[in-house]
């Protein structure tokens, strides 16, 4: 569990991390250099979930050994599977990270969502959809390891 207090604004409690997989932690389905060890170290305090269509054929190698629960999202509809995720976790307690259009409905539900503009781009959608917009992975997760940017960030 991670609380994180908000000048002017509700605490964060959040319980899980959900993170969508292409384009937000890997490019062409290999991980991006630096997550992997920001993922072990999150995953002593949030349960960490990645969500993805495995377009690459690569997530389940590329995640091995990494304390993170992974969900393989069927073509069709993974916007709304992304959510229904979010919500059965408890959207409340949900911190989100995505980049695409599929990931825009998780985004918005969760108590917090993250827009990472990683070197696939981000939709206009999603980036509407998210609390706090980041220029990178790394950055994204290095604000739930140093809650005090993400307090300076969205204190009223």
């Amino acid at each position: 569990m991670l609380n994180i207090p908000i000048p002017g604004r509700r605490p964060l409690e959040l319980s899980d991390l959900v993170l969508d997989y292409n384009g937000t932690l890997a490019l062409d389905g290999s991980l991006l250099p630096g997550v992997a060890e920001r993922l072990g170290t999150l995953a002593k305090s949030l349960g960490v979930h990645v969500l993805t269509a495995d377009t690459h054929g690569t997530v389940a190698g590329m995640l091995a050994g990494l304390p993170v629960r992974l969900t393989v999202i069927a073509p069709g509809g993974q916007a709304l599977a992304k959510r229904d995720f979010v919500e059965g976790l408890g959207a409340a307690g949900v911190a989100a990270m995505g980049n695409g259009a599929n990931d825009r409905l998780m985004l918005a539900c969760a108590a917090l969502g993250v827009l990472v503009i990683g070197p696939e781009g981000a939709t206009g959608a999603a980036v509407a959809a998210a609390d706090v917009v980041v220029t990178g992975i790394l950055a994204g997760l290095d604000l739930l390891l140093n809650p005090l940017r993400l307090a300076a960030t969205l204190r009223d």
